[in-house]
């Protein structure tokens, strides 16, 4: 019979140590004030208070959920144990042995939640994807990150939101738009900020040639009132209003009341096309306008306006942050953490968190500033 005394002790240490940084204590003493506060009937009255409060409760109220859960398992693991010698049991060791390697692969996913400690890592992410060099292919590999996206929000449990899509002239897309909603979406995405890089057989070639195709992830926070943190004069705009290209489908309209609008002295584009009105498609616009001017000042406080902001690189050869070879074998590899995958339809099905997972690693050991 297997000795599992080790085991459950490190358990015990990992489980002292998730108390620690899920601030266990802390939200205890915080949960009774949240739900004084979501009981008071005039919550509502101001509206983006009380989102903010629901949040919170939320959050406060899955982590200590979570925590319980845990410290049951780490339990339930010991006295199993217990059992199985006390009473030679190899049915109860075996189950013990299954909790402690399940309880083994939790601990390995809450420790991430350390790696997110920017002031927006826990909320929502406003994300941009543009086709760059390689012509059609570009498109069409600027859609299969769209695509790749929105499994991945999907294997997450996030809502995902095409707010505005420009489709290109063959195939595929030049520009979209989406919103990702859900805890840490933004801590997750910000890895994915920068060039990516497609080798492949073009579907587009007749003589079927290899082809490398170029297209760029960008992503900012999504504040909430970001519209009362920055001003923004209206003769820095301009505003064109167009028919959208329909490559939403039901998600986004075909009136003329799509809106684009420029910020003249950043050069930021934002679109939105999915509400009825070009009222609301403005509105919605400028809303996304002002949080990407929020977080450029923030970069620019933390002098860190190339990796906060978004580098102004070339879309194209030699600045990727990752590339994803079909053709002449199978490979995903990110350039910056060194992670490889083997199975870049798996990446491309929702499977492109490892690649996040290890870039927040990277990050933390000081590799974004060694690079």
């Amino acid at each position: 019979m297997a000795d599992l005394t080790d085991d459950l002790r490190k358990l015990r240490v990992e489980l002292g140590e998730a108390e620690q940084y899920l601030r266990i204590e802390v939200l205890r003493d915080r949960l009774p004030q949240l739900e004084t506060e979501m009981a008071r009937p005039d919550l509502w009255d101001d509206a983006e208070r009380a989102r903010a409060v629901q949040t919170e409760f939320t959050a406060v109220r899955d982590d200590l959920d979570l925590y319980e859960r845990l410290l049951r398992k780490v339990e339930d693991a010991e006295t199993l144990w217990e059992l199985s010698r006390e009473e030679s049991d190899e049915s109860s060791e075996r189950e013990a042995r299954g909790l402690i390697d399940d309880l083994e692969h939790q601990f390995t996913e809450l420790e991430l939640r350390a790696l997110f400690t920017g002031q927006y890592d826990e909320g929502d992410a406003v994300c941009e994807v543009h086709s760059g060099a390689g012509g059609t292919d570009s498109q069409d590999w600027a859609e299969m990150l769209l695509n790749m996206y929105r499994k991945w929000a999907q294997v997450k449990g996030y809502d995902f939101e095409l707010t505005a899509v420009q489709q290109g002239q063959e195939a595929g897309v030049t520009t979209a738009e989406f919103v990702i909603r859900g805890r840490y979406a933004y801590g997750w995405l910000q890895a994915e900020r920068g060039v990516h890089r497609l080798v492949r057989i073009s579907p587009f070639d007749s003589q079927a040639r290899r082809h490398t195709a170029f297209a760029s992830f960008s992503v900012v926070p999504y504040i909430e009132d970001a519209a009362n943190q920055v001003e923004i004069d209206d003769k820095d705009l301009r505003v064109d209003v167009f028919r959208s290209s329909g490559a939403g489908g039901q998600h986004v309209n075909t009136t003329d009341s799509a809106v684009r609008i420029t910020h003249l002295p950043t050069g930021f584009v934002v679109s939105c096309q999915t509400e009825r009105s070009q009222h609301q498609n403005k509105a919605r616009a400028m809303a996304v306008l002002a949080m990407k001017l929020v977080d450029l000042e923030r970069s620019k406080r933390e002098e860190k306006l190339a990796s906060e902001a978004g580098e102004a690189k070339k879309v194209e050869w030699g600045s990727q942050i990752r590339s994803y070879v079909l053709q002449p074998y199978q490979q995903v590899k990110d350039e910056r953490s060194g992670e490889v995958s083997g199975n870049p339809e798996g990446v491309f099905d929702g499977g492109v968190g490892q690649f996040m997972e290890a870039w927040l690693r990277w990050r933390r050991a000081g590799g974004e500033s060694n690079n």
